[in-house]
């Protein structure tokens, strides 16, 4: 066994991961028009299943929750059917698999229900790129605000996602409350100007997320639930102003509910909104008490920096998972990684650019082949 902190096996509430790596969610749009998920994204899963945990790319919890073109459901009798090979697969080849819920809110666009606005807690438009639509690219279009009583038919396609993912398989889920995604624009003072219980406070700003946590308690242990954060981030519009009140606010709240791990994206590689000091994990440390899992920009020094500090006990990787499906062995060997991919594969639609990447030893072995 390699002596680096990042390969070594974490007890993660009671599931035992083979090694601190995890396959961050990434938005692959491979799953058609249906959102049905398939044996190409089996495929891809499986390739990367020596990570000690594998998270799914972001899948959508209802109609209302759509805003990527041919990204995958969990709310269908379909989507289900659909998920259990894509799930099996990945326990086969000796993976832990968590689904990643997802609702995009004002990210969404009109187009992806029929003209009619998406949903958000207040109606405030994002400002800046566009929005990517069924009909490719258009501006962006002010969200409509949910209503109070609508709240919790909102918080039940949580509850019932969490449910269909447990009848695919899947050995816990992740909430997405990061980005600028439905549950990131309650928690933020600049997406969410409610006056009712969801609004004004940071304690109310919160109530949207603990009662998501809550109903899916109802169907997985919170010991198998992980929640996701960008205090950070800029992704979508975002940054509040008290963003470092807000999120260690969260984090000290939801320390209390045993969770399987707090996902953080502490890295500033996908855009920081400027605002402060970077939230960090060792400011997490000293409010949430429970498994830490790093995300955005690390490398395997960084990694394993963070994991020997004490700060992460986990960290996922995004990117260079797309290139490197054989990601945990170039870590454990020494061996390079491959070129980053080119952006116009990472949600092409196409199956080139997906489950295609060699492993080191398959390169090696068309090298050889090549030169013989």
């Amino acid at each position: 066994m390699s002596n680096s902190p990042l390969l070594q096996p974490f007890d993660l509430r009671g599931l035992e991961l083979k090694n601190r790596v995890v396959l961050a969610p990434l938005t692959r749009a491979r799953a058609g028009k249906d959102r049905v998920p398939n044996a190409l994204m089996g495929k891809y899963y499986s390739q990367r299943a020596s990570a000690g945990l594998v998270i799914s790319e972001g899948t959508t919890i209802g109609e209302q929750a759509n805003g990527w073109t041919e990204s995958a459901g969990i709310y269908t009798d379909a989507h289900v059917e659909g998920w259990k090979p894509v799930v099996q697969a990945v326990h086969d080849a000796g993976g832990v698999f968590f689904c990643q819920l997802w609702h995009c809110g004002r990210a969404s666009h009109p187009d992806f229900h029929d003209g009619e606005p998406q949903v958000a807690p207040s109606a405030i438009k994002i400002e800046g790129d566009e929005a990517r639509t069924p009909e490719g690219k258009k501006p962006h279009v002010t969200p409509r605000a949910l209503e109070t009583d609508e709240i919790p038919d909102v918080v039940d396609l949580y509850r019932q996602a969490a449910k269909r993912a447990k009848a695919a398989g899947f050995d816990g889920v992740e909430i997405h409350g990061a980005n600028g995604y439905l549950i990131d624009e309650f928690l933020q003072s600049k997406t969410n100007h409610r006056t009712d219980a969801y609004g004004g406070s940071i304690e109310n700003r919160y109530r949207f997320l603990d009662e998501i946590v809550q109903a899916i308690g109802e169907v997985y242990p919170t010991s198998r639930i992980g929640v996701r954060q960008s205090p950070n981030g800029a992704f979508n519009d975002m940054g509040s102003p008290d963003y470092r009140e807000q999120f260690l606010y969260v984090a000290e709240k939801l320390s209390a509910y045993g969770l399987a791990y707090l996902h953080v994206m502490d890295g500033l590689a996908f855009g920081f909104h400027d605002l402060g000091e970077p939230l960090t994990l060792a400011d997490y440390r000293k409010v949430f008490d429970g498994p830490l899992m790093g995300n955005c920009g690390y490398v395997q020094e960084s990694a394993e920096a963070a994991i020997a500090s004490g700060d992460a006990d986990l960290i996922s990787f995004g990117r260079p998972y797309i290139s490197n499906p054989d990601l945990v062995e170039r870590f454990a060997n020494g061996w390079p990684l491959a070129d980053p991919a080119p952006v116009s594969a990472w949600y092409s639609h196409d199956a080139e650019g997906y489950a295609d990447f060699p492993t080191y030893k398959d390169q090696l072995a068309s090298t050889e082949t090549a030169t013989a």
